[in-house]
């Protein structure tokens, strides 16, 4: 699917999706225990797929006609041997934390994933596996998918960078609670994209599951139980997909006018920061934390330097936002941010080219022009990167007039509704 997005102006109220980091970890963390609820998930083609890895493990996920929640009984801490291969489509997130369950198996679990998701590196990960006992291993020997893992991983003591993906943490953190002798991990750099392993601890601490913090890293004793109190979890709002609501807001609020993100109860998410970053620039942004509403108006939006090193999917929002800016906009610390479902620094650097934005990339670096920047409608690629096209498309309000944005479906791995919220809030677009 493709969409069109004319230059228009926004004001109104809308809703933020749930989290979907919140969502994959409180899946696998029911699939983990014996029955659990949880409420307010985001259903999507992300989280999907983890659902689809719980019930290969042995597990079930039923959801709610409306999806206002999901019933899983799980597997009991210990993943069956799949029937098949399990498919984690273009989820890195599933394929990661499902790449540590699956080494608890009592024999062997084969895992893939699309051509994008098969050119992401796991290496580490694997490797991580063996050193605990376990089985991991690349059919193609590049530290890729297809993996291979199993053999009852025992447990033990790990170490492994911190500067890749802190999914790798995740994963040995949530499989470690249940193996015999727990996990120490041992980070060998700077963990970067910490906030997501606070997610991660966050949401394990309200399944019953303890999460120690060492000077070298993370310890979790084993032989623990997944449990929520009361047997049920609550998702809370997602601020990485709230960054582009929030956005719109600040690049094309009417005049006089504001946008009211609904669902903005605090949490540890590090994307919360992107308050602070539109702040930082000058739009006017307000947040009502017991109400769990951000209220953001146009402003006058000046550049800003942004270490995206904790924040890594709030670069193509940041590089939107510095493309309706004065002064240039520096995004830093901003390598690992290659690795998701598309090289997201050259992505942004190109396509926001496309459209007249004067752009400088680096390794590190992406650096946005906004004074020397006049952006135009163009027909631009999503990438099959769900923020990619957010990103674009909030571009879009501002371009001088209509912006096409091809694979805008992708939209549906984090925030299916997208469009129509963008809708609601007075956008004019069509779709192709």
């Amino acid at each position: 699917m493709n969409v069109t997005i004319s230059n228009s102006r926004v004001r109104g109220r809308t809703r933020a999706p749930p989290s979907k980091s919140y969502t994959h970890r409180a899946i696998l963390a029911a699939g983990y225990g014996g029955d659990a609820t949880v409420r307010d998930p985001l259903v999507s083609a992300d989280t999907k797929a983890t659902m689809r890895a719980v019930e290969a493990f042995g597990g079930s996920v039923e959801r709610a006609e409306d999806d206002t929640h999901l019933v899983v009984s799980g597997f009991g801490g210990r993943p069956g041997v799949p029937d098949d291969v399990v498919n984690c489509e273009n989820s890195g997130t599933t394929m990661r934390l499902v790449t540590a369950c699956g080494a608890l198996a009592d024999g062997l679990v084969v895992l893939t994933g699309d051509d994008s998701l098969r050119s992401r590196p796991q290496g580490p990960l694997l490797s991580a596996i063996e050193d605990l006992g376990g089985r991991g291993e690349s059919t193609r020997g590049n530290g890729r998918a297809p993996l291979v893992v199993g053999g009852s991983t025992p447990g033990g003591r790990v170490s492994i960078p911190g500067d890749v993906s802190s999914q790798y943490i995740t994963a040995l953190l949530m499989a470690g609670a249940v193996t015999d002798e727990g996990a120490e991990v041992e980070l060998e750099t700077e963990l970067k994209s910490a906030p997501y392993v606070d997610i991660t601890v966050e949401v394990l601490d309200d399944f019953g599951v303890e999460v120690e913090r060492t000077e070298a890293g993370f310890a979790v004793e084993g032989g623990q139980s997944y449990a929520p109190e009361g047997g049920e979890y609550a998702v809370p709002g997602d601020f990485s997909s709230m960054s582009y609501l929030l956005a719109a807001g600040a690049v094309a609020a009417e005049g006089g006018e504001s946008v009211v993100v609904e669902g903005a109860r605090p949490s540890a998410q590090g994307d919360s920061a992107i308050v602070d970053i539109l702040d930082s620039m000058g739009a006017a942004v307000s947040w009502d934390r017991e109400a769990g509403e951000i209220t953001v108006s146009r402003g006058d939006l000046t550049g800003t330097t942004v270490d995206v090193g904790d924040t890594p999917d709030l670069l193509p929002t940041i590089a939107t936002l510095g493309a309706a800016a004065e002064g240039d906009t520096v995004i830093e610390n901003c390598e690992h941010v290659r690795y998701k479902e598309t090289d997201r620094v050259s992505a942004m650097a190109e396509e926001l080219g496309k459209m007249g934005a004067s752009v400088t990339e680096e390794r590190d670096r992406l650096t946005v022009h906004g004074g020397e920047t006049e952006l135009s409608g163009a027909r631009v690629d999503g990438r099959h990167d769900h923020r990619i096209v957010m990103s674009l498309a909030v571009a879009g309000l501002v371009a001088e007039g209509e912006t096409t944005v091809e694979g805008a479906e992708h939209v549906d791995v984090s925030f299916p509704d997208f469009f129509e919220s963008m809708e609601s809030l007075g956008v004019e677009l069509r779709r192709e």
